[in-house]
């Protein structure tokens, strides 16, 4: 066969050969060159557009995901470039065609790889979001928490956020619609006092409020049967239980004023993880364009993610990045238990009634 011509510098030569040889031409394969991110950015720039570092993508989360490829037909994407498209998604928040054109595959093709990446993470989330089980654990944390503003045996901060989800359609598509008018899942979180998520809530819709919620928790029946100890705090959206203190509405005495001044500076852990939680994963606070399923899978594994980034100290993004969200506000839980207002007057007369 004659020799091919370059068509870039010999064109019209090319084309005259190719109507003389129509049998003898083959034309050329050109294999995609997938860009490695890895390689390509700096440590700084890999940081701001995945949320970690690059030892902790390879060392850490890499082997979290299971995404081997069954064969190499069609040219499919690696399970390293599988995880940095979901990392990328949950750090903007964009459009899944903006991931796509990144990747140089289609919509649908990112569409299932945020499906199985998030559904991979999201299966470890008995490995990093674990409440404490041994009387060294429950007292390390209660040192901690005692050490913010001096309010004794807080062992977590409850609270509940909403993440914005587009209309899931169909008869029920209502109940997801909140207070404030927008679709959300209404997700509580316990915290801890380094900021990790300890406890995750994660299947109820926008308008149940935060106190059902918690009736309905696993959290509270191990609190009841004693597999828990020691106190949480939560805001007034919340029932007065034993181990459930809230602020004190009306307070009247120093003593109480205290107590509320305490609780308030210790419980405002949560919120701040929230913001920072946010913060990091814009995906939860923009709007998640997801099917319900796979919204579900996103917030579970943007719950692992950010215990990996906790523990492993990966810096706070700056806030101007983020699109503000206003939270949805709760009524103020009026029914309180009576077992649970003694406790928090003993409490109060015990540890605040002296000011110091």
């Amino acid at each position: 066969m004659a020799e091919l011509f370059d068509r870039d510098e010999h064109l019209d030569d090319f084309i005259e050969y190719i109507f003389d040889n129509p049998y003898n031409y083959i034309p050329r394969r050109y294999i995609r060159d997938r860009q490695n991110p890895v390689e390509y950015y700096s440590e700084g720039e890999f940081m701001t557009r995945y949320r970690f570092s690059k030892r902790t993508v390879i060392d850490v989360l890499l082997p979290m995901i299971a995404l081997q490829n069954i064969s190499n037909r069609g040219m499919p994407v690696p399970p390293i470039l599988k995880l940095l498209t979901a990392l990328r998604f949950f750090a903007t928040g964009s459009f899944q065609l903006v991931c796509a054109d990144l990747l140089q595959v289609s919509q649908p093709s990112v569409s299932q790889i945020l499906k199985n990446v998030s559904a991979e993470l999201a299966a470890k989330l008995p490995l990093w979001v674990k409440r404490p089980s041994t009387e060294e654990e429950f007292a390390a944390i209660r040192n901690s928490f005692y050490a913010i503003a001096n309010f004794p045996g807080v062992v977590g901060c409850i609270d509940c956020t909403h993440i914005p989800i587009k209309s899931p359609g169909g008869d029920l598509a209502e109940v997801y619609r909140n207070r404030k008018g927008w679709f959300s899942m209404n997700v509580q979180v316990v915290v801890g006092p380094s900021m990790e998520i300890m406890d995750i809530v994660c299947r109820w819709q926008g308008s149940v409020h935060d106190a059902r919620i918690f009736h309905n928790s696993r959290l509270k029946h191990r609190f009841e049967a004693g597999q828990m100890r020691g106190i949480l705090l939560g805001d007034s959206g919340y029932p007065l239980l034993p181990y459930l203190f809230t602020p004190v509405l009306h307070p009247t005495t120093g003593p109480e004023r205290r107590y509320n001044t305490s609780h308030i500076r210790t419980r405002s852990i949560v919120e701040r993880t929230f913001g920072i939680w946010k913060r990091r994963f814009p995906c939860l606070s923009t709007k998640l364009r997801t099917k319900l399923s796979t919204s579900l899978k996103v917030i579970l594994a943007c719950a692992v993610l950010h215990n990996v980034a906790v523990r492993h100290h990966a810096p706070i993004p700056d806030q101007e990045r983020v699109i503000p969200v206003v939270d949805v506000p709760v009524h103020v839980y009026r029914a309180h238990n009576g077992r649970g207002a003694a406790e928090r007057a003993a409490l109060i007369q015990r540890h605040f009634s002296e000011e110091g």
